[in-house]
């Protein structure tokens, strides 16, 4: 498997050059609001959704401005969520720093997060990006319909398969796809703009069912899972799977943990066993890679290049990190 620096290698310069791209566009004469984005930029993950605008479009077409900008947006738009989330859940650490809320607190933190929601409009307006900008309202609406779907069913822990589908789809795919339907549309490449916005569903529904799984542990590597899903009734795809596909002893024991136990350790521990003894884990994964080869399908009628192997190195880093 590549890592991160193997696969970022085509974009390599592109991505330098993004830095400062995005820096600008957070920039405020407003001084704290100042010295919040620039805590916020300081602290940024492995920039995986900059990574799948670039590498989309160098492998449709040429990088020119409007793949910036569409970078742009969507690592605003990411950012912007992230500030929000934990808002919402009430979370002091974001990466192993602290938090904007836990360092400014919510009403600044939920402020921030508006001011780079304003950006976005304001930058698709100034550039005429019309285009870009319905990807990515989109992206916003569906991204909080999914939360909210998933808010209203996981109260009466009745969400089926297909509804978890569609909180995921809604939820974490839209943006994934968001960042690869944008980078067709900054390269002029209309004919494509319809396959890469599903690979990027089928990729983001992937890596959040990696994401279940780490709430466990992996097939063969039974280790100290954490549970943090089960503790915060979250219905995980191994969940929902054992929930719906296990005799009625399993059901009522499961379901007795998440509403009535969820914050002792040995229940945890016990519905973990449950889950993985009743093959919910192994469907995970199966299904996860079933997403991940129809991913692969769709790049199929792409030349092979440089940013096409590392965008499928990407889809092999999504189902094989380790965290």
């Amino acid at each position: 498997m590549l890592d991160v620096n193997e696969i970022s290698a085509p974009i390599e310069s592109e991505l330098r050059e993004f830095e400062i791209h995005f820096k600008e566009s957070m920039r405020s004469e407003v001084g704290l609001l100042d010295k919040v984005t620039q805590y916020i930029i300081k602290r940024k993950g492995k920039q995986m959704r900059p990574m799948f605008v670039f590498l989309s479009a160098k492998m449709l077409g040429t990088i020119n401005e409007t793949t910036f900008d569409a970078a742009s947006l969507v690592e605003l738009l990411h950012t912007a969520t992230l500030v929000h989330d934990d808002v919402v859940d009430d979370a002091n650490e974001r990466r192993g720093f602290f938090s904007v809320n836990a360092l400014w607190k919510n009403k600044i933190a939920v402020l921030v997060g508006d001011y780079m929601l304003s950006r976005i409009l304001l930058l698709t307006i100034q550039k005429k990006n019309t285009d870009l900008l319905g990807v990515i309202a989109e992206a916003v609406r569906e991204m909080s319909e999914g939360e909210l779907l998933q808010i209203e069913k996981s109260r009466n822990l009745d969400i089926t398969e297909e509804i978890y589908f569609e909180v995921i789809r809604k939820k974490t795919a839209s943006l994934i796809s968001a960042c690869c339907e944008t980078a067709a549309i900054s390269v002029n490449s209309q004919e494509h703009r319809e396959r890469m916005k599903n690979f990027g569903i089928l990729v983001g529904m992937a890596f959040q069912i990696k994401d279940d799984v780490f709430d466990y542990a992996s097939p063969g590597k039974i280790g100290k899972p954490t549970g943090i899903d089960i503790r915060e009734q979250k219905m995980t795809l191994p969940l929902i799977y054992t929930i719906n596909n296990s005799d009625s002893s399993v059901r009522n024991e499961l379901k007795n943990i998440l509403k009535n136990k969820n914050q002792s350790s040995q229940h945890i521990r016990r519905a973990v066993q449950l889950v993985i003894e009743n093959g919910g884990l192994e469907y995970a994964h199966e299904k996860m890679k079933s997403m991940i080869s129809e991913a692969f399908v769709l790049l199929d009628v792409f030349p092979e290049s440089e940013a096409k192997k590392s965008l499928i190195g990407l889809l092999d880093y999504t189902i094989n990190r380790e965290k």
